[in-house]
């Protein structure tokens, strides 16, 4: 039965988290702003509360520049993300021609609730995985490797499409390539300043140098302050980063059952895709865009995806699904010897005068081509 009351409230609860981890990075953006600005009055010597109180004041004033740096940042990555992501996931694009059974499921998806059809890409890789991106309506696309089309059948498919589509009709797309464009000034402005001052700069020195002016000089503890200001912003903007991450799966996943109203498939799909999700040569970097994490996976804080099996608990609670054991990939085929090969030996229990073709001795006798 699909419980709509539950998985409704379940979207919801994820939305607001989202938006609160999302405000988390303007808080650390001001934070990273007032340590850099606490490093350069370090440089100009004083008391540590003299050296504090400058810093808020350059905070304070400085801050427009600042969020204006930023926004430039988000202009260019607005204009030219989609080029790095298709260069960084090797992924291109394809036609109905070429994978009709694909670009019918998603368009049936996009006809049944309205949703302009965004472009399809395919990775030529044998791993289960898929990802949409775009930031802004006409150039979405969703992405699936060749391997996912190959494995899941139409339902699993169309519970996988459903879930990217939910990506870009909850603009999740957006908000994580924000997030990403975050986690990436912190890091390298959090690089650009341990190069700068994290070799050259030694407190013991920095304390003897003051205390040989009388101690009147809080440079040295100041900059202390500033480098750990810096660094504990770097950490979290990369936890915040993972933290969206894995609340949006979450979404997803139930915005694919609102999509096709069969929560048994997206367990399906899911349960597949978790022995093949690995993809070695993707960039760790693009981890929290796909359905599953191409990396090994990582432990709590520190994973860009929630575990499958919480996933599939969130849907059998939410959605009324049935939960399923792993699915193992597929044996090998068993090797063809060709025409030659003697014929098996019956089973070990099977009375020695029947025939060792399997045959009954009730079935007509084979005449062969000579009758």
């Amino acid at each position: 039965m699909f419980h709509a009351y539950g998985l409704y409230t379940h979207i919801q609860a994820n939305r607001l988290r989202s938006l609160l981890l999302l405000a988390g990075f303007v808080g650390l953006l001001l934070a990273l702003m007032f340590a850099v600005a606490l490093l350069f009055e370090a440089s100009q010597d004083g008391t540590l509360p003299q050296i504090m109180a400058r810093a808020l004041r350059d905070l304070e004033q400085g801050w427009p520049i600042a969020f204006g740096a930023a926004g430039l940042w988000f202009v260019l990555a607005y204009f030219f993300h989609q080029k790095l992501i298709d260069a960084a996931t090797g992924a291109a694009d394809v036609t109905r021609e070429e994978v009709p059974r694909l670009y019918n499921l998603l368009e049936n998806l996009c006809i049944s609730r309205g949703i302009p059809m965004p472009s399809l890409k395919i990775i030529e890789d044998e791993a289960l995985n898929a990802y949409a991106s775009g930031v802004r309506e006409g150039h979405y696309s969703v992405t699936v490797t060749r391997g996912l089309l190959e494995t899941l059948d139409d339902a699993e498919i169309e519970a996988v499409l459903g879930h990217e589509l939910t990506h870009i009709r909850n603009r999740d797309v957006q908000l994580m390539v924000v997030a990403a464009i975050f986690a990436g000034i912190f890091a390298f402005a959090g690089d650009l300043v341990f190069r700068s001052w994290g070799f050259r700069f030694s407190p013991k020195r920095a304390t003897e140098e003051g205390r040989d002016r009388g101690g009147a000089s809080g440079a040295g503890l100041a900059i202390v302050i500033a480098l750990a200001i810096i660094a504990l912003s770097w950490g979290l903007s990369v936890l915040i980063r993972f933290a969206i991450s894995r609340s949006r799966e979450f979404l997803a996943d139930a915005g694919s059952v609102e999509l096709t109203k069969n929560p048994d498939a997206m367990i399906s799909a899911l349960r597949k895709i978790e022995t093949r999700a690995t993809m070695p040569r993707m960039p760790a970097r693009m981890g929290a865009f796909f359905i599953e994490s191409p990396a090994r996976k990582a432990r709590a804080l520190f994973s860009t995806h929630p575990s499958v099996d919480d996933r599939v608990a969130a849907l059998v609670r939410y959605a009324g699904g049935h939960d399923l054991p792993m699915v193992e990939p597929p044996s090998p085929p068993i090797e063809d010897h060709g025409p030659w090969e003697t014929q098996p030996a019956p089973a070990p229990d099977a009375p020695g005068f029947l025939p060792s073709d399997g045959r009954s001795p009730l079935d007509p006798p084979s005449h062969g081509p000579w009758g």
